[in-house]
């Protein structure tokens, strides 16, 4: 296992002004024709003209652009610059009333304005208010830009002490680039555990659990919590809970996850500054009691949560994709809980649309991760080739390295529907491909082995044998439930409940309802 990998996979090229204009909401639009037109000469502007024709089509295509537009091939980029530059001008100004940060930077340049005209009082009494509120936010870039600003102004100013003030000065900076340095640091690792995530989702040895820890922890360790500021502990819990996630230590990713969410409740205004690690904590709170099956307190923080994005999703586009991406994955979640696998089928309409919406801002490994979910609600359902449909836009993912656990698992759920639909006329082929993906993922653990040695005989098994055979997969399977390493399986796929519904001859709901109630009761 590494911990860095490198991707061949190029990006995909796109036109960022089409982009940008198709990701504006309505109001935004609206108020960029008011901010292009205030001139009268910009009433039959060029660039107006190409930002209504991008905005009409649904695709770029830069031969239509030239042939519906008033502008030559060679005026083209300029134009586009042009325009996009007009459009952020307008959104600044939109947004910086639903932006603290932007306010911040916003009365920074009314100080230099005021400064340059020569009236530093005004300029030093601005001053004072961006730096209370920067640090009130933890804005401490924009705390530092205002020191320095202000010290500029104590040397025109000879009623202050320059002596002093200068050294207050000089103990903010230092102060503040101490606090700095150490939540880039923190927030370099946490990136790093959740980038581990999505490429190898959880330890599947004792050999990644050593590497991880031996990476880690000695780094985490080292920082003192109590020492940290807002924006530090926000990191540090964060870097702690995802550390513990990946080893399966869901207790304990639970309980740096509730720090991390009872962080931002003591300071309830740093909910809307910092709103995406906000929910991203308020996720990962669910995540674990999911996988803990802790139902009341998981449908309890559901519901918390789901209230408090509504609060926030009004903020900005970025807090409704975040914010509906994860409410979509945790109430099917909460489906695979409760059994009610029709009842999360009611929602994969909704979800499409999300993505389509979405499609080019959201990631590979979140798209990857909803297709999964949406697959196995399919497969309890009973709709396997809608199972596999979904599992094949897993399946077709470019890049090996991103998810591979669910590359992996997704090749055996698909493998388990093609035998239930029927399709197994080239089973054997297909589960020659699927091992050996496993052995190139490193990814063959017991379960896997079982499962792979099942399927590979099922043509040489006589019907009325095939349940007692479902049987002793079903007691071999059943022990790794409580096995550190080989329980993994069990998160990705409910074999357990599938054998049983094959072997009672119940539908897989039913065996997931009952398992239900006896854990609600």
């Amino acid at each position: 296992m590494k911990i860095k990998e490198k991707s061949n996979v190029q990006p995909e090229k796109r036109e960022s002004v089409f982009d940008l204009i198709k990701s504006m909401t309505k109001a935004e639009k609206r108020s960029f024709k008011l901010y292009a037109t205030r001139l009268a000469g910009n009433q039959e502007a060029k660039f107006l003209s190409l930002f209504d024709y991008l905005d009409s089509v649904d695709e770029y295509d830069e031969v239509k652009v030239l042939q519906k537009c008033p502008v030559k091939k060679e005026q083209l980029p300029n134009m586009k610059a042009h325009l996009y530059r007009q459009l952020l001008v307008s959104m600044r100004l939109l947004g910086v009333q639903h932006s603290n940060a932007m306010q911040l930077r916003e009365q920074l340049d009314f100080a230099r304005i005021l400064y340059d005209k020569g009236l530093y009082k005004q300029s030093d009494k601005m001053l004072e208010k961006v730096i209370d509120q920067a640090f009130a936010l933890e804005e401490h870039t924009i705390a530092i830009d205002a020191v320095h600003f202000q010290s500029k102004i104590d040397t025109l100013n000879v009623a202050r002490d320059m002596t002093s003030t200068s050294d207050n000065a000089s103990r903010q900076v230092i102060g503040l680039a101490k606090d700095i340095l150490t939540a880039s640091e923190l927030s370099n690792l946490s990136t790093r555990v959740y980038s581990l995530y999505q490429k190898l989702g959880y330890a599947r040895s004792q050999k990644d659990l050593d590497l991880i820890v031996l990476y880690f922890k000695p780094k985490l360790e080292s920082y003192d919590e109590k020492t940290l500021s807002f924006l530090g502990k926000s990191h540090y819990y964060q870097a702690w809970a995802w550390y513990y996630y990946i080893q399966h230590d869901f207790v304990t990713s639970y309980r740096y996850s509730r720090k991390w969410l009872e962080l931002f409740d003591s300071k309830p205004n740093m909910k809307r500054v910092m709103y995406d690690d906000y929910m991203k904590g308020a996720a990962q709170i669910l995540e674990a009691l999911y996988l803990m099956r802790k139902y009341r307190h998981f449908a309890e923080h559901l519901s918390h949560f789901e209230n408090e994005f509504v609060a926030l999703a009004s903020l900005n586009p970025n807090a409704t994709l975040i914010g509906k991406r994860l409410l979509y994955v945790n109430k099917i979640n909460k489906c695979f809980i409760e059994g009610e696998f029709k009842q999360g089928l009611l929602l994969v309409r909704e979800i499409e649309a999300f993505i389509r919406k979405y499609s080019h801002e959201m990631n590979v490994h979140h798209k990857m991760l909803i297709y999964y979910k949406i697959a196995c609600l399919y497969f309890g359902d009973g709709n396997y080739t809608k199972c596999m449909e979904y599992l094949c836009r897993i399946t077709s993912t470019k890049d090996p390295q991103i998810r591979r656990d669910l590359q992996v698992f997704s090749r055996i759920l698909n493998l388990i529907a093609s035998y239930e639909a029927g399709i197994d006329y080239n089973l054997d082929y297909q589960i020659r491909s699927v091992y050996s993906f496993l052995v190139k993922s490193n990814d063959m653990g017991e379960v896997q082995k079982e499962m792979l040695s099942f399927l590979k005989k099922l043509n040489t098994i006589y019907a009325e044998d095939v349940k007692t055979e479902l049987k002793v997969l079903y007691n071999r399977l059943k022990p790794y439930e409580n096995r550190t390493f080989e329980r993994r399986a069990f998160y990705y796929l409910d074999i357990l409940s599938w054998l049983e519904s094959k072997i009672t001859g119940k539908s897989v709901g039913e065996i997931v309802r009952r398992k239900f109630k006896e854990l609600s009761a």
